[in-house]
């Protein structure tokens, strides 16, 4: 399909510039003008381009891309990425904010779905009063360690848990990535757990004097799942060829 058409569905679907966000949402390197098959990653990355490019995708699309507001000198390791980009006449097209939040096919929804979690409601307040995440409930009793179970068989990873609130699960908040800035904003929209991807020292003993449970189960991880869920997405959509491009990092 056509490079152009293909932006404009991405653009106007995800609502890439609908909000306020750090990233430069969009297309951010431009390439060929017809695309057969687009390769995912969650960063732009040295090793996501050249793997995309050696697989013959004609666009990368990413949620941590290369560019994030501020002017960046096109020189060493970003010369390099960029360079890549152009000699493969791959784009690159990034979307931060607006995959995490996305209704359909969003990190945090889908999250919510292979956690089985009903979503009911919305929190994580950023610019310009929109939420970025989500709350969800299970639809029936659910303790603690099943969900951390379901977490970690989805995701493949072995999450580490704050365990502060009660034992039986009835309310969670989830963001995806690094987002341990709303435990506060979880507890006080009633939220017994709060679904993310890392922390840091100076958000730990928030989880305790909130009385609420923290599952940390990787900002690469909680990441990858929107992704995948756009790759299908757009294979449902077009004559579209879609690869996944995985670069964990254990972080």
């Amino acid at each position: 399909m056509q490079r152009d058409a293909l932006i404009d569905y991405l653009d106007a679907y995800l609502g890439a510039h609908a909000m306020q966000d750090r990233s430069n949402n969009g297309l951010q390197v431009e390439g060929s003008d017809d695309i057969t098959r687009a390769a995912f990653a969650v960063d732009a990355c040295q090793a996501s381009i050249d793997a995309a490019c050696a697989a013959g995708a004609q666009i990368l699309i990413v949620h941590h891309g290369l560019f994030w507001g501020e002017p960046l000198p096109i020189v060493g390791p970003h010369r390099r990425r960029v360079g890549a980009l152009l000699a493969a006449d791959c784009s690159l097209y990034g979307v931060h904010m607006p995959l995490d939040r996305h209704a359909q096919v969003g990190n945090n929804v889908e999250l919510a779905r292979l956690a089985r979690l009903t979503p009911t409601g919305e929190m994580g307040e950023v610019a310009g009063g929109q939420m970025v995440g989500l709350i969800a409930e299970p639809s029936g009793a659910l303790t603690l360690d099943d969900l951390t179970a379901r977490v970690a068989s989805a995701l493949g990873v072995q999450p580490f848990v704050q365990a502060e609130g009660p034992a039986t699960v009835a309310r969670v908040g989830i963001i995806s990535g690094s987002a341990a800035r709303w435990i506060a904003e979880a507890a006080a929209r009633g939220c017994d757990t709060f679904l993310t991807g890392e922390t840091s020292h100076s958000h730990f003993h928030e989880a305790a004097e909130h009385g609420i449970n923290v599952i940390y189960a990787g900002h690469y991880a909680t990441e990858t799942v929107g992704l995948r869920a756009l790759a299908l997405h757009l294979e449902d959509q077009f004559d579209l060829e879609t690869i996944f491009i995985a670069e964990p990092t254990g972080m």
